[in-house]
């Protein structure tokens, strides 16, 4: 299992986004959270098999219909102690 900080850029608050990110990293079994940061970004944590992580690194670009991703920069982090998916 890895773990992944992603910060992503753009129009990302306010528009769906965190809660389309919880439903396809759901959708890829993957644990962690999605927050809306002070700086107009979200924070995305996401553990699970390597190949499901990265999947979800390369959907993070696309998002809700609302949104516009200008940025995503992720780095690895520690395992984090997720039960599932959230938002916050």
């Amino acid at each position: 299992m890895i773990c992944v900080r992603c910060i992503v850029s753009g129009k990302v608050q306010g528009v769906w986004y965190r809660d389309t990110v919880r439903s396809k990293a759901r959708s890829l079994s993957l644990t962690g959270h999605a927050v809306n940061l002070s700086d107009g970004t979200v924070e995305v944590v996401a553990c699970g098999v390597a190949s499901q992580v990265k999947a979800l690194q390369e959907w993070l670009w696309e998002g809700s219909q609302y949104s516009n991703v200008t940025s995503v920069k992720c780095e690895p982090i520690e395992a984090g102690s997720f039960n599932q998916f959230n938002i916050g």
